[in-house]
């Protein structure tokens, strides 16, 4: 089983910013797609995020486009979300996954193995 291991988020004003981190195993993430996904109390896991193998194609979902950044460093086997301009709506459980392939979607089915989750706070 691969662990993907996550760290930072918390609690902080709206307006502010928060640095997600997700490290996993290099043999199964340097050559495949990493993605973030969140997940609100009573509402389904939805995508935010993600970065191809080589960091040559990122996507980002409609709500947080401009506000957020994925970044990767395969040398560190690690992805990053660089979370700006939050708002209380982007409260939430954030997951980082390592995608089935070089490419990663924005179905939670095209990931396979999984962060431990980090909450997100935002308030007003």
């Amino acid at each position: 089983q691969v662990q993907l291991v996550q760290s930072g988020g918390g609690l902080v004003q709206a307006g502010g910013s928060l640095n997600l981190s997700c490290v996993a195993p290099r043999r199964t993430f340097n050559n495949n797609g990493v993605g973030w996904f969140r997940q609100a109390p009573g509402k389904e896991r939805e995508f935010v995020a993600t970065i191809s193998w080589n960091a040559g194609r990122t996507s980002y979902a409609d709500s947080v486009l401009g506000r957020f950044t994925i970044s990767r460093n395969n040398a560190a086997s690690t992805v990053w979300l660089r979370m700006n301009s939050l708002e209380v709506e982007d409260t939430a459980v954030y997951y980082c996954a390592s995608a089935r392939g070089a490419v990663g979607g924005r179905e939670p089915s095209g990931y396979n193995y999984w962060g431990q989750g980090t909450q997100v706070t935002v308030s007003s």
